[in-house]
């Protein structure tokens, strides 16, 4: 009786305690449903997820280039997934999935008990594919040390809807189209597509039973990167489906003896066709969409199935992508024979620390608490890995500092065309390959230009009233007003007693004429005709600007060049037609800005026209004719900045405007040599084979056949001069042309 009476009190205690916790675990669940921890969807929400639609960007002539799906996923129906892959989700995730509803509650308390009270990770994560399905969904957030409990409940609260509005299968069909696999890749027909080149439908037990077998640790059991670590999940799975009698003894022994063979599919949404305007368009679109919601249309890129189309040409996007992929594999090779073992990405110290540095690893590490030291050996460790290579990829035993020294050599691209007299942009290309470098030239960069910025400063000389046949001296001046700063020339440029007209310095593109033409022209009547010409970027008041130094993006020196190719008016490249709904509704509609007002006089257009042709045919763009062989009507510019940073080139047809850029990322790291690095080697050649692909496809006569107006009578009179001439006897006489002039340079005109 007296123990009782003991035992009685602190029982009395648990009791109220257990009730207690109860009352408190009650209250926290009703928090977080009522939406006390961030609002959870509700069952009409969830219900619209069957009614998901991807949405479709289609090119200037109404041919699919590409769809967004919800995080990049390519959903399909649940009747095109094998009944063997179907089986290896369940026994390997959830083998009690069709006798819940949701929750598996044995596997809840299992993890309740033993990694949340035990701490025990070993124990299993507990989720149900109904869960996983919730989560894949809807991104988790932090709540700080309350995010697993929050976050958990959450699931289990979707979960229980989703069991609800949808039957097994469907839920299935969800969960296969939205889970993340390894590379970056969602849904089941994306994963198959990509690793072995093939439809879901199509996949082998070995094949799909890797592709579960990834959903453990997606980039732990990358098939590509980890191959052994893959195929050792991949028999795990094979032996669950064995476990619970969806594989026979003998089927087992058979498939657990596959070798794993990959078939990298050429298809990959982070590849295809335009994937750096797709990404361009993506994040236009996701704006745009934000932007409608706040007129109350709630708009959804992954979701609503919009159709958006472009100005894009899906087949001159892949003759510029050919044209780039064939020119930029030579270069590389080029590139890297001239540096040899002396290259910058191997023995410059401070290049190869900052890249190391920016790296995702050693801020990983450093984050950890981990010394320099740690991070460093950490770094060294080889082991089997992935490389993008020339001639081709492969996988090689490296550490993560020798393919971050690897990644440092690749020099990279931007290559852009569009329509002179609209401004439609009919190809972009922003780099050598989008899953590697996901940086976009056409949108993001900014470069130095080097003398394909000369063009605006002789149009803003000629219509400052400089003539066409006035002659300036190649001599190099020391500018005394400019801290002594002497532009000097490059190539075969005779500067002893010769003078030039306006045509043969811009053929050959002598610097030391050129700054002469903008001293004529003046720098801030050259800096308000780039802005006329659509270049927004502040340029420096020096008259180095004669020479390229402002760094200007592709998308503003290709509006700046439309005016030479139409009539002086400059056209603003755009890239949307319209956006629809998915019931063929019309959003918004797009047109070409309407600059009717020239920026300079269609005489001096024609002069600028007939200059740069001259460049094409007799000066430093003559490949095009001697090497290319193009029959076109070309005017072009090549532009090589200092210390071969930089190459540019830009080629003018009547009815195609037509630029690239081509250098390295890293600014400190150049061409060797000026013979490699020169715009007319390492630019033109992409522009050049781009145009020989049209030429020959018939169904761009339009373009290939086209033909400038024939320059008026008194344009040609105007021209009609020797492109150089000598001083004269008495004044060779009595200079020495090899003493530089000092003068000051005029910057007010």
């Amino acid at each position: 009786m007296h123990f009782t009476k003991k035992l009685k009190k602190p029982l009395g205690y648990l009791i109220k305690g257990i009730g207690i916790l109860m009352l408190l675990v009650s209250l926290f669940v009703a928090t977080v449903y009522f939406g006390g921890w961030g609002p959870i969807p509700s069952s009409k929400e969830l219900q619209e997820l069957s009614q998901y639609k991807a949405s479709e960007i289609y090119d200037v002539n109404d041919e699919l280039l590409g769809k967004f799906y919800l995080a990049d996923r390519q959903p399909i129906a649940f009747d095109q997934i094998p009944q063997h892959t179907v089986d290896a989700l369940i026994a390997t995730e959830d083998v009690r999935y069709y006798e819940h509803s949701g929750v598996d509650l044995k596997s809840f308390l299992r993890v309740f008990f033993k990694t949340i009270l035990l701490q025990d990770a070993s124990s299993g994560g507990g989720s149900t594919l109904t869960q996983q399905l919730s989560k894949n969904l809807f991104s988790r957030k932090d709540y700080g040390f309350l995010t697993l409990p929050v976050v958990k409940t959450k699931e289990i609260i979707i979960a229980r809807r989703l069991e609800r509005l949808y039957n097994k299968e469907e839920i299935l069909e969800l969960y296969f189209n939205t889970v993340p696999f390894s590379g970056n890749t969602y849904g089941i027909e994306s994963a198959a597509l990509k690793f072995f080149n093939k439809h879901t439908k199509e996949l082998s037990v070995s094949e799909a039973a890797t592709l579960i077998g990834t959903l453990k640790a997606s980039s732990t059991y990358d098939p590509r990167n980890h191959p052994e670590r893959s195929r050792f999940r991949r028999n795990t799975v094979l032996f669950q489906m064995k476990k619970y009698g969806f594989l026979s003894d003998l089927s087992y022994q058979k498939f657990v003896s596959d070798s794993l063979k990959l078939n990298y599919g050429a298809y990959d949404e982070e590849r295809g066709i335009a994937t750096y305007f797709r990404e361009e368009v993506r994040n236009h679109l996701l704006k745009w969409t934000e932007e409608q919601s706040k007129y109350g249309t709630k708009l959804n890129l992954y979701t609503s199935g919009l159709k958006i189309y472009t100005t894009l040409d899906k087949t001159l996007q892949l003759y510029a992508e050919e044209a780039v992929t064939t020119h930029m594999t030579q270069l590389q090779k080029s590139f890297e024979k001239e540096y040899g073992n002396a290259a910058p990405w191997l023995t410059n110290k401070k290049i190869i620390t900052n890249a190391i540095q920016r790296s995702y690893h050693y801020k990983r590490l450093k984050h950890q608490g981990y010394t320099e030291n740690a991070i460093s050996d950490s770094l060294e460790k080889p082991r089997k890995m992935w490389w993008r290579g020339i001639p081709k990829d492969s996988t090689v035993m490296a550490s993560t500092v020798d393919s971050i020294k690897h990644s440092l050599k690749f020099l990279n691209t931007g290559m852009l065309s569009l329509d002179p007299v609209s401004g439609a942009i009919r190809t972009w290309v922003g780099g050598v390959d989008f899953e590697q470098y996901k940086f976009d030239h056409i949108s993001k960069s900014k470069r130095q230009v080097g003398s394909t910025f000369k063009p605006i400063v002789y149009v803003t000389a000629l219509e400052q009233g400089v003539s066409p046949c006035d002659y300036f001296s190649a001599q190099e001046v020391v500018y005394e007003n400019m801290e002594g700063w002497s532009p000097s020339n490059s190539g075969n440029v005779d500067e002893k007693y010769m003078n030039y007209n306006m045509t043969a310095a811009l053929s050959k593109s002598i610097n030391t004429v050129s700054v002469k033409i903008l001293e004529k022209a003046g720098i801030q009547n050259t800096i308000n005709m780039a802005s006329a010409l659509g270049i927004k970027t502040s340029l420096p008041e020096v008259p180095s600007l004669a020479l390229g130094t402002a760094e200007i993006s592709l998308l503003e020196m290709a509006s700046a060049y439309t005016a030479f190719a139409h009539k002086g008016i400059a056209a603003t490249p755009y890239y949307l037609r319209k956006i629809e709904d998915s019931q063929g509704t019309v959003l918004a509609q797009f047109a070409p800005e309407e600059t009717a007002t020239p920026v300079f006089s269609e005489t001096n257009q024609q002069l600028m026209i007939s200059m740069m042709q001259a460049v094409a045919t007799s000066g430093t763009a003559q490949r095009l004719k001697s090497t290319y062989g193009l029959p076109n009507d070309i005017a072009a510019k090549t532009g090589t900045t200092q210390s071969n940073k930089d190459a540019w080139f830009v080629a003018l047809t009547p009815n195609l405007v037509a630029l690239t850029w081509v250098g390295h990322d890293d600014h400190r790291i150049g061409f060797k040599t000026t013979a490699t690095g020169q715009g007319a080697n390492a630019a033109l050649p992409i522009v050049a084979e781009f145009f020989q692909k049209i030429n020959k496809d018939s169904s761009f006569n339009s373009i290939s056949k086209a033909r400038f107006d024939t320059p008026s009578p008194s344009v040609r009179q105007l021209l009609d001069c020797p492109p150089t001439k000598r001083d004269g006897f008495l004044k060779r006489l009595f200079t020495n042309p090899d003493k530089k002039k000092k003068k000051r340079f005029k910057t007010k005109n």
